[in-house]
């Protein structure tokens, strides 16, 4: 399956980064998983690599490269294991940036995205609020526009890099009275005044900084609108399908990772005189989560192509995230009842990455909302159409 979509110079990328993520990671990740923080350092060394450009245009200092490439720094981001780090990055590569190159002007780009490619700023993105959740559409915040001006107000959580980005892609509502139609998108710095910002506490995603943002009477130039006012519904619903396909890709990489550590170990550990892969009970369990974890890789790398060909692929980057996620946890579940106690000791990997999987099925869209979707276009037959 993977020679479908890989080539040699796909495997030499592979190469590098793992070779990469080693040295210059690894070693910290006990330290950001414990306070929270990931040491600025990192993101400009991402950013000398190449890894914060990988699909952005070469006039900003991207790579422009096909989505297997991005494919690729999810996966080996997974198995690092550290969930927060890597939300950290593609947060800021996948969530932030993406809205910044397809709906910034030049001057936004050259500003906010150049830096971005480099790791000299980092962004989040800025639309799930206090009471709305997964509902987009029912988001309070607004963006009143005064002259050359607008005055945003409102508030935004479970937002990650939400703490230390130095920008902010903000959805807020230009027009409250046309509901989903009345959306717009803004680009906004961090010192801005009127920002304020508080740290959520989390059961996983440690490493990463996950926020609750306020916007009282926060003033911006006109010119900090992204794309057409009242657009920003369709461009949202357009990026959801990389955003899920990202989460997607990183649930089969995560249990793909939880596999192969689970298998070493299941080699290793003896129990009544033989080691315990060679129980029946236990083999064909694995075997089980293995083959779940092989069905939605498969299916992640066809939505892939399908986003590297440019097709529209909002039902089946649904579908990728609400499979792959509930197999990730499942996968998780049975690898550290593999482990016994030990799966249960944070001297061993199963523990954290158990808490970084739960959030899975719940960012980006729960499952809940996901399957809502999927029936609107299965059984209701509503279709979406990309932004124009």
């Amino acid at each position: 399956m993977s020679q479908m979509y890989f080539t040699e110079e796909h495997q030499l990328f592979r190469d590098s980064l793992k070779e990469f993520l080693k040295k210059e990671v690894t070693p910290h990740i006990d330290k950001w998983e414990e306070t929270g923080t990931i040491d600025r350092f990192i993101w400009e060394k991402f950013g000398e690599m190449g890894y914060l450009g990988l699909p952005y245009p070469e006039m900003y200092g991207g790579l422009e490269l096909d989505v297997f490439y991005t494919v690729i720094l999810l996966e080996e981001l997974q198995k690092i294991n550290s969930g927060g780090f890597a939300a950290a990055i593609w947060a800021h590569v996948y969530l932030a940036m993406t809205h910044l190159n397809k709906e910034g002007s030049h001057e936004i780009k050259e500003k906010y995205l150049a830096p971005s490619i480099l790791g000299q700023k980092i962004g989040c993105l800025c639309i799930t609020e206090p009471f709305g959740g997964s509902d987009v559409a029912g988001m309070r915040t607004t963006a009143v526009k005064q002259g050359d001006s607008y005055v945003i107000n409102g508030s935004k959580t479970f937002i990650t890099n939400g703490i230390y980005s130095d920008y902010l892609v903000v959805a807020a509502k230009t027009a409250p009275e046309l509901g989903n139609k009345g959306i717009s998108m803004f680009i906004i710095d961090r010192d801005t005044p009127g920002i304020s910002s508080s740290k959520l506490d989390k059961l996983g995603w440690r490493a990463s900084d996950t926020a609750e943002i306020a916007f009282d009477n926060v003033i911006i130039p006109a010119s900090n609108l992204m794309g057409d006012e009242g657009k920003g519904f369709p461009y949202i619903m357009q990026h959801f399908a990389l955003e899920r396909l990202v989460m997607g890709v990183n649930a089969h990489a995560r249990a793909e990772y939880a596999l192969d550590y689970t298998l070493q170990y299941m080699s290793e550990r003896s129990a009544f005189g033989k080691t315990i892969d060679k129980y029946q009970a236990l083999r064909h369990k694995y075997v089980e989560l293995y083959a779940d974890m092989e069905m939605c890789k498969s299916y992640n790398y066809m939505v892939a192509n399908m986003l590297n060909n440019n097709t529209y692929a909002v039902k089946e980057a649904t579908i990728s995230k609400m499979k792959s996620t509930k197999m990730a946890d499942e996968v998780a579940y049975g690898c550290l009842q593999f482990l016994g106690g030990y799966g249960y000791m944070e001297d061993y990997p199963l523990a954290r990455l158990l808490r970084d999987s739960r959030l899975g099925p719940i960012g980006g869209g729960t499952s809940e909302i996901l399957k809502e979707i999927i029936a609107k276009m299965i059984i209701d037959k509503k279709s979406y159409k990309p932004a124009t």
